[in-house]
């Protein structure tokens, strides 16, 4: 229907458009002026309105089309010269009487049908009546009868010899007591002599009759009423997951209710909510319970989905897989040079140096057959994220060292990180063919960060070898295959692929790619996957040396594309069949990622650890030191550490040279520790990564200023003294008083200053005997702020007005000195 303006629908009305438009009006509906247009709904409104009218318009202009009808007829009957029959008023009025009475008879006849469909939706209503009444009238039956089956179980139950231990509960003690005195009453009826007197026999019976049925009803229905309350019972602690930070729509479906009896609930509560508001975890258990159920924390949706934990059909199906080994060490130890030299002898890897792109994985064909991944992590940023998500992707960690530099900062890092994870250890100790090399220099400072080689009575295999040469790297290829036929490593290769991204990067050409080892499962072409919160389809997969492949098995390293969106190193990598419930659990958990980043307050600056300090939280706070010289790291650490005190201090762990990298970022992340970087830049990597997860990272120039600030965030746990100091005495000369003010003592100043708003105790006779705060200070007709020695004025205190002649009038401040902290 086109839209209508005001003025037409007047017209149409015959009514004046301003009845119309201050109606509109007093409903709300603004309308700026007749020549306005209205939609349909606004039109059906004013209809509804005025339809009286319209009805009577709509008569008059049947009328009015009626006798225009009439006339054009006697026209046309003139003009064809015929004879006229014209009604004499009589005659109109019969006629007018009989449309009437049709009229009339419609009406009833309208009545009438209106009566009939009354009638028949008052028998339908009946119907449904008597069938809900049938339905609950069977239902009640089936209760019964499943109460007495329940109550005859527990009957044979108890019949049994095995007794068992079930709940204590009053009305069941109650019913045991019944059935004592009963057998009881049966056992004395069996002992009763048999040559006694008939009499007697038949009044013990009829006891023992009555006794008998009463106990029965009653333990019939104590039995009743005890599994009924194990029904409750059961219903009060039905368990039930739900997100945190739900709105109260989701958690009315979830509980099966009304959004409004939930926001009853929270009225009840304290808590005024509205049906698309969020609520805290503590309300939702509360909430929870009020409905009969135990919360749990949803930790994530679809979280079934990114465990890679194996199911009792993946280890009937495991079978044998390659070792995934991580080669780490400090710069210019040889780590590169190794990998090097293992994929130039690669015989599957084509000709000499094919390996044509460098992705952070690749997989290995050795001579005797056997196949390992070997794992490339710069910087450790996969390797550190893994560790703070409890993801075990790497089976065996190789620890290069060089023979003539031995253990560095980055060495020690990467035993950090090992011994985090709990991966196994290899030592490969490189550069063997040099001439001033020194092994057990290399071994000696290995065991003293707790890395004891089987040659020094540890378990921990060191293989010496030469990347350059090639002199015993098959040695340490051979107890790679040792340490993991000792780990006997499986796989199912038969199930839908999961996996682990160890890098990430935003292709050019391709767009986002990402670089997954594959756990478990066979991973093919076109197979749709979610990832963390991010959901596509594998469009391509490469291997290490960009070759297109169409499958990939567990501890293959593939490169994959098809994500919308770059994942983030360490993320769980899963197939799913089906792609409407990738799509959905996907937005669930980006929606759900970013309620709580925005009600998540980060506990990791230095400023909130004061706090959390205070409550107690934290004892110690942990830090992480990056520095450009080894020297002023351990001086820092050594002044840090000197900050000492009986409730908290600090807790040094991890400290390296080198700008603050994300890996830092990542292991501070996860020891929910500070960054303090000395003399060190920040990379704009983990400056990013810092501002996702975080973490404050504080850089200085300063050893004394990087001390300074963090004894202030220790400082925060100790409650400050509080120091009392005198600014001035006065002696009450006079009282005064003063309209709107009350009594004012007329004073001198005998000693220091007297300050406004300073709080003051009078003292009589050497003794105290009010206490409140200066609210007026005068000198002659003026305000003051002070008074100096010497001078008089006028002193209103607050509460006190009774001020004698030889008062005294002592004014002071209370100061509060925050403790400190020794340095040792």
């Amino acid at each position: 229907m086109s839209k209508l303006r005001i003025f037409q629908i007047a017209k149409e009305l015959n009514i004046s458009h301003t009845e119309i438009l201050s109606f509109l009006k007093t409903k709300g509906i603004q309308v700026s002026s007749h020549m306005a247009p209205v939609g349909e709904e606004t039109y059906h409104i004013i209809l509804n309105e005025f339809h009286k009218d319209k009805e009577s318009i709509d008569r008059y202009r049947k009328e009015q089309i009626r006798r225009e009808i009439h006339d054009t007829r006697i026209k046309e009957l003139q003009k064809t010269n015929k004879k006229l029959e014209l009604l004499t008023l009589e005659d109109q009025r019969k006629l007018e009487i009989e449309e009437k009475q049709k009229e009339k008879s419609e009406e009833k006849r309208k009545a009438e049908k209106a009566k009939i469909r009354a009638a028949e939706k008052e028998e339908k209503a009946k119907l449904e009546a008597e069938q809900k009444a049938i339905a609950e009238a069977e239902r009640i039956q089936q209760e019964e009868k499943r109460v007495k089956k329940d109550i005859e179980k527990k009957k044979e139950e108890k019949k049994s010899s095995k007794k068992k231990l079930r709940k204590i509960d009053l009305s069941e003690i109650e019913a045991q007591v019944g059935r004592g005195t009963t057998h009881r009453r049966t056992d004395h009826k069996k002992k009763v002599d048999p040559k006694s007197s008939k009499s007697t026999l038949e009044t013990v019976r009829k006891i023992t009759a009555k006794i008998d049925t009463r106990t029965k009803k009653k333990i019939y229905k104590k039995e009743k009423d005890i599994i009924l309350n194990d029904v409750d019972s059961e219903l009060e602690t039905k368990p039930i997951k739900i997100a945190e930070f739900s709105n109260v729509d989701e958690l009315s479906k979830i509980l099966n209710t009304k959004p409004n009896d939930i926001i009853q609930k929270c009225m009840g509560l304290g808590v005024l909510a509205t049906i698309n508001q969020r609520l805290d975890w503590d309300v939702i258990e509360l909430l929870a319970g009020e409905f009969g159920f135990a919360a749990e924390k949803l930790e994530n949706i679809g979280e079934e989905l990114f465990t890679l934990e194996d199911s009792e059909e993946d280890e009937a199906k495991a079978m044998r897989r390659s070792p995934v080994v991580t080669v780490m060490g400090h710069v210019d130890h040889g780590k590169t040079s190794l990998l090097d030299y293992i994929r130039e002898t690669n015989v599957v890897g084509g000709e000499s140096g094919g390996i044509t792109q460098h992705i952070g994985a690749h997989k290995v064909e050795l001579k005797d057959g056997n196949t390992v991944t070997f794992l490339d992590t710069p910087g450790h940023e996969a390797f550190t994220a893994m560790r703070s998500r409890g993801a075990k992707v790497t089976d065996i960690v190789v620890l290069v060292v060089a023979a003539n530099d031995g253990v560095m900062p980055q060495t020690i890092e990467a035993i950090d990180h090992a011994k985090a994870a709990n991966v196994p250890l290899i030592i490969a100790i490189n550069k063997i063919d040099l001439p001033d090399i020194d092994p057990e220099r290399v071994k000696r400072e290995l065991s003293e960060h707790n890395v004891l080689v089987e040659d020094w009575g540890g378990k921990i295999q060191a293989i010496p070898i030469s990347a350059k040469t090639g002199q015993g790297v098959d040695d340490l290829l051979a107890s790679m295959l040792v340490e993991s036929e000792m780990l006997e490593l499986k796989a199912n290769f038969d199930t839908l692929a999961r996996g682990t991204v160890v890098d990430s990067k935003l292709d050019k050409g391709h767009g986002p790619i990402a670089t997954v080892l594959i756990q478990k499962g066979n991973l093919k072409v076109g197979d749709p996957f979610i990832c963390n919160n991010i959901s596509g389809k594998v469009r391509a997969m490469m291997n290490e040396r960009g070759q297109r492949i169409q499958e990939a098995g567990p501890s293959d390293p593939v490169q994959v594309l098809g994500f919308d969106h770059v994942p983030q190193s360490a993320d769980i990598f899963a197939v799913v069949n089906d792609e409407r419930e990738i799509k959905r659990i996907a937005s669930d958990r980006q929606r759900l990622k970013r309620e709580i980043d925005q009600k998540k307050i980060a506990a990791q600056t230095l400023d909130a650890m004061s706090a959390l300090i205070k409550e107690g939280a934290i004892k110690n706070l942990p830090i992480i030191i990056k520095g450009d010289v080894d020297g002023s790291i351990e001086a820092l650490s050594e002044q840090l550490e000197k900050i000492t005190h009986e409730e908290v201090g600090v807790q040094v762990i991890h400290k390296a040279v080198g700008m603050v990298s994300e890996s830092d970022v990542l292991l501070a992340s996860a020891s929910k520790a500070v960054i303090i970087g000395f003399h060190v830049q920040v990379s704009p990597n983990a400056k990013l990564q810092a501002k996702q997860e975080g973490v404050d990272i504080r850089t200085y120039n300063v050893i004394y200023n990087a001390v300074e600030e963090v004894t202030l965030a220790l400082e925060g746990l100790l409650e400050p003294e509080k120091v009392e100091e005198i600014l001035g005495s006065a002696i009450v000369q006079a009282t005064f008083k003063i309209p709107k003010i009350g009594f004012i003592a007329g004073s001198k100043v005998s000693e220091g200053t007297i300050v406004r708003n300073a709080k003051a105790r009078v003292i009589r006779e050497d003794q105290e005997i009010a206490e409140g705060e200066i609210v007026s200070l005068k000198q002659v007709k003026d305000d003051a702020k002070e008074i100096r020695e010497g001078f008089e004025c006028g002193i209103g205190i607050d509460n006190f007005s009774k001020f004698k002649e030889g008062d005294i009038i002592v004014c002071y401040k209370i100061q509060s000195i925050k403790r400190k902290l020794e340095v040792t």
